[in-house]
């Protein structure tokens, strides 16, 4: 019997279409179970082709540390006559697995407890194959494995996701584990010490120790953290693994709303480990008790050379050779790809460390910042005069590491400096609206806007709050009911969001700020945290073109009002407040602030604005380069890739 079909009709066609499409889509389903139905049935089809194959230590590495940390093992190993061939996940065929009789994974969980980028393909196929029912509890059942993971504790449920993963699907799939799971945290300085312990472990069992069984509780993945490893040497005297490396946590006392707290009693730790603390000296910092710190701007020292001042000087008048940069808190709650300190500080979402004093915090940054001020004795350019103005500050940026506002007596350390009439200026990164509504009065409070959209905003901060974007709506928001200045702060990355001029026109409504600053990205180097190169780095016409942009958007709310070329920061200033009679208003009158702060009345900033000098406006010939100071031009002998 034949059937004849009519294709002059559409639902004909359709039909037709329709049943051609369902065959095609059931023949391609099959070709691509049919390799792993048959490693199911055969999972060593050619059982010799190499009598003595290599295990492999395989690595998913996303910056390089868990790439780092195996070739770590596979040197252990081959000083122990152990052969082991070193993989990278992403030049690894899954498919081979069934072959294998022996692995050891280093696994890095990267943001939502994904895998790396280049090693999806390798965590997904064996996801796959563990739930396929075809392939079966037996297809790895010749494999033993073991595996560390690396992630960053703080990002709560999604842990080392990954490494727990691979564990549970190679147990499903029939491979038996050596030793059980045990993970690193990179905010941690005990990461290479449990590394260490892990890998004696494996080399241990290979060379003839016992399997150690593993935990098939899904709910923890045989998971052996650092606490359980150590958990044998703790004593009433031992609080964490710094005390194990000899450094025992501070006893010191912490004045807390008039209660003295022994911090070591309490069970909270300092928050600068020996780890952190010498990576962030070795970059320059000084480090303030357990969580401050300072640094000297490389503006401070050249303003007191004579070389000009920062974008502050020229936008708001500060004196860049009396600024101090500091911070209370080095932790942040963002791992940004900008980040000048390639996340060398530590992070997390609430405040769970030792507490120091306000008082003490303010007299310490003071006194070190002081002692390298006098370290500019004798260098070319640095007259008496200004050097004696640098040893008493009458700034202070609390911008330079970390989240300053998540320090709990934020407010205590604010109305300390303005006491010593020293100004203000606090910039968060839009994560904790709360502590923005209770914050007392600061000269400026700055916002970090570095992303208008939720998708942007996640890839660029990398933030550590699920509710991320509810957080930054809130943040900006919360500066409505600020009467202090405020403003957007915003970074320009070339190639990730340069092109959002509509989203961020969007959000002024939200905080109403008194000033956007639109700056670019500094790049600081090559860094395994951040893949961001000159290329993402914009030109000051660059930063100039988005800002007439953004000022456009706003129909006359926001103009350009100010520049600073060398930093390539543009300035936008609310017309209806800081433009008088043609004038631009955006400078500080710093004496008549510490007036309105001692005398405790309610004010906001149109009472301590004062006029800005011409070589500051926009479109000045002088680019925001101070006329009184020498401009010094750097010769340039690196090659760029800008010039190739």
């Amino acid at each position: 019997m034949s059937i004849s079909i009519s294709l002059s009709s559409v639902p004909a066609r359709l039909t037709l279409l329709a049943l051609f499409s369902a065959t095609t889509f059931y023949c391609l389903y099959k070709s691509r179970r049919l390799r792993l139905l048959k490693l199911s049935l055969n999972p060593n089809p050619n059982p010799n082709p190499n009598p003595n194959p290599n295990p492999k230590i395989i690595f998913l590495s996303e910056t390089g540390t868990a790439k780092s940390l195996a070739g770590r093992l596979h040197r252990l190993l081959a000083s122990n006559d152990v052969a082991f061939d070193l993989v990278d996940s992403q030049h690894y065929e899954p498919e081979d697995l069934p072959k294998e009789t022996l692995l050891l994974l280093v696994a890095s969980t990267w943001q939502d407890g994904a895998p790396p980028a280049a090693s999806r393909f390798f965590a997904t196929w064996l996801a796959d194959a563990a739930a396929d029912f075809r392939a079966g509890s037996l297809l790895l059942s010749r494999c033993r494995f073991a595996v560390f993971g690396l992630g960053s504790r703080a990002y709560g449920e999604s842990f080392n996701a990954v490494a727990r993963g691979l564990a549970k699907h190679l147990r499903a799939l029939g491979a038996t584990e050596l030793i059980p799971l045990s993970h690193g945290d990179v905010d941690s300085a005990d990461v290479d010490a449990v590394f260490g312990r892990w890998c004696e472990k494996v080399v241990s069992v290979l060379k003839g120790g016992d399997v150690v069984e593993s935990c098939d509780n899904d709910d923890d993945d045989g998971i052996v953290s650092s606490s359980e490893e150590e958990s044998d040497v703790e004593s009433s005297d031992i609080v964490d693994l710094e005390d194990i490396a000899g450094k025992a946590p501070s006893r010191r006392k912490t004045v807390v709303n008039g209660e003295e707290r022994n911090a070591k009693l309490n069970g909270t730790k300092e928050m600068v480990t020996p780890v952190i603390r010498a990576n962030l000296e070795k970059q320059g910092y000084k480090i303030i008790g357990s969580h401050s710190g300072v640094k000297i701007c490389r503006w401070t020292k050249a303003q007191l050379r004579g070389r000009g001042g920062c974008y502050k000087h020229s936008f708001y008048g500060i004196e860049s050779h009396r600024c101090m940069e500091a911070t209370p808190s080095l932790a942040c709650a963002n791992k940004c790809v900008f980040c000048w300190r390639h996340h060398t500080n530590p992070v997390g979402k609430s405040w769970q460390w030792q507490m120091d004093d306000p008082i003490e915090i303010v007299n310490s940054a003071i006194e070190l910042h002081t002692n390298m001020i006098k370290q500019m004795k004798g260098v070319p350019g640095v007259s008496l005069e200004r050097l004696t103005e640098g040893l008493s500050p009458r700034h202070c940026a609390l911008s330079l590491v970390g989240e300053p506002i998540m320090y709990p007596e934020i407010n205590a350390l604010v109305d300390e400096l303005h006491k010593r009439r020293i100004s203000t200026f606090l910039v968060t990164n839009a994560q904790f609206p709360e502590k923005i509504k209770s914050l007392k009065p600061v000269t400026q409070l700055y916002v970090s806007v570095d992303a208008a959209t939720k998708d942007s905003l996640k890839a660029i901060d990398r933030p550590l709050f699920g509710d991320f974007w509810e957080r930054f709506i809130d943040s900006l928001t919360a500066l409505k009911e600020k009467h202090q200045r405020t403003v957007y702060r915003l970074t320009l990355v070339k190639g990730w969001n340069t092109e959002d001029v509509d989203a961020y026109s969007k959000l002024f409504s939200l905080g109403e700020p008194d000033f956007v600053e639109i700056k670019g990205v500094t790049y600081c180097g090559s860094s395994t945290t951040s893949k961001l190169t000159m290329d993402n780095v914009p030109w000051h016409t660059d930063v100039k073109t988005f800002s007439e942009a953004l000022a456009l958007k706003s129909q006359g709310e926001y103009e350009v009002a100010c520049e600073h070329a060398h930093s390539c920061c543009v300035l936008l200033a609310k017309t209806n407040k800081f433009r008088i009679d043609g004038q631009w208003y955006t400078w500080i009158d710093y004496e008549k602030f510490h007036d309105l702060v001692a005398s405790g009345k309610t004010f906001d900033s149109r009472d301590y604005m004062t006029a800005t000098p011409s070589w500051a406006f926009y479109g000045s010939e002088e680019g925001g380069f101070d006329p009184g100071q020498l401009r010094y031009r750097k010769e340039r002998h690196h090659k760029s890739s800008r010039n190739q």
